[in-house]
């Protein structure tokens, strides 16, 4: 693989031009998060949520996996107004649903 010229560091970056993507080798990090042991409590749901969400925008996790079970749908649609929230919605990039699983809900963040 050709390197990617690099600017001159007194250039500021905005001129720099695009930043290399990352390597093919690079694995993309998930986050876990399973609802199955607490569905009943919306505000351990809440809690867990908030938690996960932070300590991956902490520690540089490129997705959180989020499980809330098939069930009746109850529960991923309790997990998705939580997430829709205005200043919930600042954490992350965009939400993806599974449509070959239903119980699985994907947060790319940024």
């Amino acid at each position: 693989m050709t390197p990617v010229p690099q600017a001159p560091e007194d250039v500021p970056s905005a001129y720099r031009g695009p930043r290399p993507g990352p390597h093919p080798s690079e694995a993309i990090t998930v986050l876990t998060l399973d609802l199955h042991p607490i569905f009943r409590n919306n505000r351990d749901i809440d809690l867990a949520l908030r938690e996960t969400l932070f300590r991956a925008a902490r520690t540089g996790v490129d997705t959180i996996q989020v499980i809330p079970g098939k069930g009746t749908g109850q529960l991923k649609k309790r997990v998705l107004a939580f997430l829709a929230q205005k200043h919930i919605k600042k954490l992350y990039l965009r939400i993806e649903t599974d449509p070959t699983n239903t119980g699985r809900i994907l947060i790319h963040l940024h």
